[in-house]
């Protein structure tokens, strides 16, 4: 947990530059210097993920990166592929189109990290989010917005193993992806009784039945471990099906996993915040272009991880229902 201090900082002083872009509102002579600011100049600002079709969880992205476009003027270009040569083709597109400034996600660092340094090579500033917390600044990207996936996943595991968890599985959706593997491979750092089982997460019926099989097969385990909201509701009903005893916890969170957090289906989420990763990579891009900022001194800034469980979740539901967590 220590190791990740200098990270927080750099969220801290994140969230204060977007404070100080607010903070033009104070006075009516501060209000209208921000607004003359964010219509000065419209920039375009596009945006490439590996979003894997039917995900919920990529709509909080959106709707983050919508709303700092809305504030600030922005034209977005939203484009994603869960394939990795395709998202890569993506970037290469945005680059050729002239955009003002390129956010890209790194789940496939090897294939999209090199297609973003020709960005940055080209003069476009460029940030990575969400996926690529280790791999970004190979590729010469200085600003990063998301949750440290090792340590998410360690803290997941300890808090099955203080649980007194026996054997946890931990179910990756995409294959491939290096968030997810970190998400596992903490996981098994902090709780080494953990098994992983690949699923097609693009076939939710599939994982329902991947799942409950393996229930069924291994009785001895005591805990599923999902990395994505969707995945965790498939697990509930596998286990249920299989008439498993097994706790359910997953990573990420929508409106449904809340309100099984709230009726004790579900321990916990850890949350990355995915809201505040498309709003962050949009503004910093923003102050970037219109002021020469950079944000996170050189690391990345930190999203999560953030739990939601049974002493917060009474709080945290509704902006779930709002698509804001």
């Amino acid at each position: 947990m220590f190791r990740s201090g200098k990270r927080v900082v750099a969220l801290v002083a994140a969230l204060a530059g977007a404070a100080l872009v607010a903070a033009g509102c104070s006075s009516q002579g501060g209000a209208q210097q921000s607004n003359t600011n964010a219509t000065a100049q419209r920039y375009t600002i596009a945006m490439i993920t590996h979003e894997q079709p039917g995900d919920s969880f990529w709509d909080k992205i959106r709707a983050g990166a919508e709303q700092a476009a809305s504030e600030l003027n922005v034209d977005l270009k939203y484009s994603n592929n869960n394939d990795a040569g395709q998202q890569a083709t993506l970037v290469q597109n945005a680059i050729d189109s002239k955009v003002n400034g390129i956010a890209v996600t790194l789940a496939f660092a090897d294939q999209v990290g090199p297609a973003a340094q020709k960005a940055v090579q080209a003069g476009i500033p460029t940030v990575a989010f969400n996926s690529g917390i280790n791999e970004y600044q190979k590729y010469d990207i200085p600003m990063y917005f998301g949750s440290d996936e090792d340590l998410a996943g360690q803290s997941a595991g300890q808090r099955l193993a203080q649980a007194g968890g026996g054997k946890a599985l931990c179910v990756v959706q995409e294959q491939g992806s290096v968030a997810l593997e970190a998400r596992c491979a903490g996981v098994k750092k902090s709780f080494p009784s953990t098994e992983n089982l690949q699923v097609n997460g693009a076939d939710l019926p599939s994982v329902q039945q991947t799942i409950g099989a393996k229930l069924q097969q291994d009785p001895s385990i005591t805990d599923v471990v999902t990395l994505g909201a969707p995945y965790a509701l498939a697990a509930l009903q596998a286990k249920t099906d299989a008439g498993s005893q097994a706790k359910v916890v997953t990573f990420d969170l929508n409106a449904d996993v809340a309100k099984a957090i709230q009726s004790g289906q579900i321990l916990f989420s850890v949350d990355q915040q995915p809201y505040v990763q498309g709003y962050m990579a949009v503004q910093s891009l923003w102050l970037n272009l219109t002021n020469g900022n950079d944000l996170g001194g050189g690391k990345p800034v930190l999203t999560g991880p953030s739990f939601v469980d049974n002493t917060n979740i009474s709080k945290i539901a509704d902006y779930a229902a709002k698509n804001t967590r």
